[in-house]
This record gives C-alpha cells, structure tokens and sequence, in this order.
C-alpha cells in the first residue's frame, strides 16, 4: 500500500509517536534511539559527529517542547510529509516541524526526512 492512500486518522496514529520518540531523544540527545526509524538513505545522508554536534551545541534541539500543535499532511508521490508547529522551553518562537514518511524497499514504515526550521 502507499501511505498516501492511508486516511488521516490512520497516519496519525502512525506518526504522532514517530515525531514524540523524535522530540524525546533530540532532548535527551540519544542519537542512537534518535535515528532509529530513519531510512536507510537518509542514514547515508548524515553524518554522525555532525548531528551529535548538533545535540550537543543547539540550544533548541535540546529543548524541544513535548507540547506542539499538529497543522496538517502533504502527500505527494510515495510520501507523506507532516508539519507541526513546535515550541522551545527556553528560546522565545515557534518553529515548524516536518517529518517525512513512507516505505523502504521492503514495505517497512520509515522516517524519510526530519527538520526543524
């Protein structure tokens, strides 16, 4: 099945705990359970000492607030991107979320693409 046929309420039961697990170990900088459902093409695409940089230096990466309002899904082609507006609790602002997801090769459900911007 592409995820893009999967009806609302299904991809968010499906990707709320992905992008929770996200904001929990970004906090905790747990790179290893960060990564965890990432595709294998994005795993190609990182580089490690750079994003335990990132966790170690970035004030907002460390300080994801648990609190984020959902705005709604993108489906284009074999993906499906979520957006979230998210908050810091120690920077002033708002950010947005995105956090792409589809199927690998082998049918499983992965994180294609994550960000904060």
């Amino acid at each position: 099945m592409n995820i893009i046929e999967k009806s609302d309420k299904e991809l968010l039961e499906i990707g709320l705990p992905l992008w929770n697990d996200l904001i929990k170990y970004s906090n905790k900088g747990q790179y290893g359970k960060f990564i965890r459902h990432f595709s294998y093409d994005l795993l190609l695409g990182l580089n490690e000492i750079e994003v335990g940089k990132q966790f170690a230096k970035s004030e907002l990466a460390r300080n994801l607030s648990p609190d984020y309002d959902f705005i709604g899904f993108i489906r284009r082609g074999e993906h499906v991107t979520m957006l979230f507006r998210i908050r810091s609790t120690q920077k002033e602002g708002e950010w947005l979320g995105r956090m792409v997801l589809g199927y690998n090769e082998k049918s499983e459900l992965k994180i294609f693409a994550a960000s904060i911007f």
